[in-house]
């Protein structure tokens, strides 16, 4: 069998692990997010504790990873970009309860789950892109995207990537799944062009008028503003100001990026030390400040870039209830054929 040079990889980090798996002074870590973000906050708790984080990134795969390891696994904790992949982890009993008041008391109630088996660390609000050239209105709700007056003037990455079915998922929460069928029709209609790319096209594409309106997360404009690399980001930074999209029933959609201890984590002690550091505050202010989100603690103050988007009431609907949509948000998507 061929392998393919992601899981050549991933079972070459494997390999690696299962060297030191148990071994002292070490905490082993499967990523979704990716080493840019979280590696300055490793080497922060390296220089506090002692303790070596070894980590194997990856976009996707890591659960099916962790499934095929079962009790051989040498993970620890599994770090994700989203609510719905640790729900999914945990329904399929990848997971394992966390009792620490050190997380608790950092993680608000709606952020983490009910038997402590995975905890928010980050936030970031699925909001609208608009041109400061073409779009004069200063508030829009979720349902206004698909209203016919925005024909030709809204785009999207693909609606089954995860950022889009946690909002679509929120939508069944609060409207029920006929009402987000309807609404998601409605958007399809309203498109500029097919689904595609991630958020910062779709800034782009505001930026050269293919669009008004671009579905995204926050911290994709703090990226794209303060990109030295590829200084045309700025640019369509520029060409955009976020509206966070706000209904009387429904606040302000957000995600969460969030952790999770391993069933069978090898080095449970180190696991929980390094959970316990990324609740702090000190770990929550850097790790908001550098990715442009949002800590889920709100004593923790964000960063300057951040906060000067401007205000918003974030929605209440728990993080679990979200992720646990989503099968049914992919589901109208396919139903709706909304990518093609």
């Amino acid at each position: 069998m061929k392998l393919k040079p992601l899981s050549l990889a991933l079972l070459c980090s494997s390999v690696l692990f299962a060297s030191t798996a148990f071994a002292d002074g070490v905490v082993n870590v499967y990523s979704y997010r990716q080493p840019q973000l979280v590696e300055p906050l490793f080497k922060l708790f390296h220089e506090k504790t002692g303790v070596e984080v070894k980590m194997v990134f990856a976009e996707k795969g890591l659960i099916e990873r962790m499934e095929q390891e079962a009790a051989l696994s040498p993970v620890d904790v599994l770090l994700t970009a989203d609510a719905g992949r640790l729900v999914e982890a945990a329904e399929k009993g990848l997971a394992q309860s966390v009792s620490s008041e050190a997380i608790s008391a950092k993680v608000p109630e709606a952020l983490r789950d009910g038997a402590n088996q995975w905890f928010g660390l980050t936030m970031r609000a699925r909001v609208v892109y608009a041109s400061k050239e073409r779009v004069k209105q200063d508030s829009i709700s979720y349902e206004e995207l698909a209203d016919p007056k925005f024909k030709g003037k809204v785009c999207t990455r693909p609606g089954d990537h995860p950022y889009n079915l946690g909002l679509i998922g929120a939508m069944i929460a609060r409207r029920g799944e006929a009402a987000t069928k309807t609404w998601l029709e409605g958007l399809k209609a309203n498109l500029a062009v097919k689904p595609n790319g991630n958020d910062r096209a779709q800034a782009k594409s505001v930026a050269a008028g293919e669009c008004d309106l671009a579905i995204a997360n926050t911290y994709y404009m703090g990226l794209m503003m303060t990109n030295e690399k590829e200084p045309e980001q700025k640019e369509w930074a520029a060409a955009s100001r976020i509206i966070f999209p706000s209904s009387p029933e429904m606040g302000t959609h957000v995600n969460i990026s969030g952790m999770l201890m391993a069933k069978n984590a090898p080095n449970h002690d180190n696991a929980l030390k390094l959970m316990e550091f990324l609740a702090s505050d000190e770990a929550q202010a850097l790790y908001a400040s550098q990715n442009f989100e949002y800590p889920v603690n709100p004593a923790v103050k964000a960063s300057d870039i951040v906060a000067g988007w401007g205000t918003f009431t974030p929605d209440t609907l728990n993080m679990a209830e979200i992720a646990r949509n989503q099968k049914a948000a992919a589901k109208l998507v396919n139903d709706v054929q909304f990518n093609d």
